[in-house]
């Protein structure tokens, strides 16, 4: 019953031309360049920079809320390192060499100094039937 707001600053990186591609199929020089160059923009999309400045701005309009009851994001990889690097006071450039688990829940709490990561890649499995 809580409602639900859908932010689009959330969504993951645009590849561009390379989006819907399964990951074998994206060209290793996407990745290199990418790796060398934040703000490379592949074409027709965004680069990796943009995502961490808008989520970043996302996570700072969030933190009032934040510190006096529970927020949920759901949302990809990309923009979920963002949110970490904010939340552990890292620069932009080291967002995208932190390591994020597939279905993995994140918790970033009020701490003394400000946003406190709580915890990382926590992954809850269901029991084989």
């Amino acid at each position: 019953g809580a409602p639900v707001e859908v932010d689009d600053r959330w969504v993951e990186v645009d590849y561009g031309v390379y989006d819907g591609l399964p990951l074998r199929e994206v060209p290793a020089t996407v990745w290199s360049s990418w790796d060398a160059d934040l703000e490379w923009v592949p074409e027709g999309g965004e680069s990796l920079a943009a995502v961490a400045r808008r989520v970043r701005a996302a996570c700072a309009e969030l933190w009032a809320d934040a510190q006096r009851r529970d927020v949920a994001v759901v949302s990809h990889v990309s923009p979920i390192k963002a949110a970490l690097g904010w939340a552990m006071g890292l620069p932009e450039t080291t967002a995208p060499s932190l390591f994020v688990e597939v279905a993995s829940l994140h918790r970033i709490g009020p701490g003394r100094a400000g946003p406190t990561l709580w915890s990382l890649n926590e992954v809850h499995h269901r029991p084989s039937v």
